[in-house]
């Protein structure tokens, strides 16, 4: 089909970029839009009745998924409340800045490397479910062994089984969440599943606020042992539930697939069309004797620059999503004190309101993942968290200026850009820090992706944990100075390299990372989509 500038609407006109761009659109771009046309039909033929059983039984899962990402988020405002704690203080004598507290923090986050490639393997090899079975069974190993530590030996070992495990529930979460939920939630359930952190990160905050007046090593050893709770329940519960479809369509399993689709996303009829686009996708998308099946061999997450793109937006979202600022959330006690607010209670008070407002933030995001384009809040909303901390830091250097003498305005003032920052950023990455990974990658490489992602999240994570308290110690404001400056350069690499994935179909993302420029042709799919349907 032969598209010329005289055929194109005014509206589409804006650069000879563009134009030269839209003829090859248009040809490459008639499948995928038929295939886009019929899934929009079958979506509209196959409305999923939201309290059928096999809905309530499909919730139950996707609540599964949910509670590992609580299990991962309760850690952070554990550590945070335990780390002032009288008692914690007097049995590990750690301090609250400093070497042994980078040592104690960051070994969870090793763990969450040391994990990362075994936890792949056992996702692709042996399914989902097992993967988060094996990493919740591990957390509850790591609970016991952290809440009983008399020593910071014992307790760093815990921590570090801690994050093995969570990173085993991490890597086959999201796949699962993703996988099993009908085309018609999926944006939601992903975004709303890495909410869970704030299910785990909230009840913390608040347990350790309440421990605290307990006068005995049971002020930190409590809200330590309730660290398993969710993995327990995630244990016992996650064989009544399916497995991936799209797991078992890769492992030969076909006719369990089917059964799947049938069941939870056809309304139980086998005839539906949703059910029949879902199974042609998966055997046109996964390869049964494919690179995933080769466990050591991560080549093909690189091996074409259609899958270095991809990896891209992998690696992007996991250093971005763990140092913009956000890792300064695991010595929030610190923080505080060095605006002035000295008493643990308070400390352990404003910790439980800064876990509040980051849910908020979070929450009010994921409800718009579905419509809300990928790029906008990655670039503009890392460049507001990047003037949030510019104010911070400034006011935080005016405080530390003016020693005893400051006004207690001051400190409400840092406290409320720190606030401000948080909610902003959990706003702009807590739903797409799911998302984005997931629907960057294939099918057959997703668990692979996931894995080496969370060995870089890992990774930045280490760098928060063990770097933070001892720069908090020896720089203090001018570490909130350096995540101001590298926001903004975070900002511009999502600008130059970010890829919109925000409404496109697999077939279109597939056509967008073909191109030489993914992130242009990834702006220009809806456009593409209008020209084609007036030639």
């Amino acid at each position: 089909m032969d598209v010329q500038e005289k055929d194109l609407p005014s509206s589409l006109i804006e650069d000879k970029e563009t134009l030269e761009h839209v003829e090859q659109t248009v040809v490459t771009h008639d499948a995928v839009h038929v295939r886009d046309a019929a899934l929009q039909d079958a979506l509209a033929q196959s409305e999923i009745r939201r309290w059928s059983k096999a809905s309530m039984h499909l919730y139950l899962a996707i609540f599964i998924a949910f509670l590992c990402s609580v299990a991962n988020g309760y850690d952070g405002s554990l550590f945070s409340g335990i780390l002032s704690m009288e008692h914690f203080q007097a049995t590990f004598k750690s301090g609250t800045e400093g070497s042994k507290v980078s040592v104690i923090a960051s070994l969870y986050t090793v763990g969450q490397m040391v994990g990362s490639f075994p936890a792949a393997f056992m996702a692709d090899r042996y399914g989902r479910r097992k993967a988060i079975f094996a990493g919740a069974f591990c957390v509850c190993i790591g609970t016991v062994i952290s809440a009983t530590a008399n020593t910071i030996a014992q307790f760093t070992v815990g921590r570090f089984l801690l994050g093995v495990g969570i990173t085993f529930c991490m890597v086959s979460a999201p796949s699962w969440a993703m996988e099993i939920a009908p085309p018609q939630w999926r944006g939601r359930c992903a975004g709303l599943m890495n909410c869970g952190w704030f299910g785990g990160s909230i009840p913390a905050a608040a347990v350790t606020y309440g421990t605290n007046y307990i006068n005995s090593n049971f002020s930190w050893r409590v809200p330590t042992i309730l660290q398993g709770f969710a993995a327990t329940i995630v244990m016992l519960s996650i064989f009544f539930v399916p497995e991936s479809p799209r797991w078992q369509m890769a492992n030969g399993r076909e006719d369990q697939a089917l059964a799947f689709l049938t069941k939870y996303h056809g309304n139980g009829n086998p005839n539906s069309k949703l059910v029949a686009l879902q199974i042609q996708e998966f055997r046109e998308g996964i390869a049964l004797d494919g690179a995933d099946k080769v466990w050591w061999d991560y080549r093909p997450l690189f091996k074409t620059r259609n899958s270095r793109w991809r990896m891209l937006q992998v690696i992007l979202m996991n250093v971005t999503g763990q140092f913009s600022g956000n890792g300064l959330g695991y010595f929030n006690t610190v923080v505080y004190a060095k605006i002035g607010i000295s008493s643990v209670t308070q400390q352990l008070a404003y910790n439980l309101v800064y876990a509040v407002v980051s849910a908020v933030g979070a929450f009010i995001g994921a409800c718009f993942s579905d419509r809300m384009p990928r790029r906008w809040p990655l670039v503009y909303g890392t460049l507001v968290c990047a003037g949030w901390l510019c104010i911070n830091a400034a006011l935080q250097g005016e405080i530390n200026k003016r020693g005893d003498d400051v006004s207690a305005s001051l400190g409400q003032a840092a406290l409320a850009t720190y606030f401000l920052f948080s909610f902003t950023f959990m706003f702009s990455y807590t739903p797409l820090q799911t998302v984005v990974p997931v629907e960057s990658l294939e099918t057959t490489m997703r668990a692979k992706g996931l894995g080496l992602g969370s060995i870089i999240s890992g990774a930045m994570g280490f760098l928060n944990q063990f770097c933070g308290p001892i720069a908090l110690k020896n720089i203090g404001y001018y570490y909130v100075w350096f995540f101001a400056a590298w926001d903004v350069v975070e900002a511009g690499l999502w600008y130059f390299l970010g890829v919109e994935g925000q409404g496109r179909t697999l077939e279109e993302l597939a056509w967008v990372y073909d191109q030489p420029n993914p992130v242009k042709a990834s702006k220009a799919v809806k456009r593409s989509t209008r020209v084609t349907s007036e030639a």
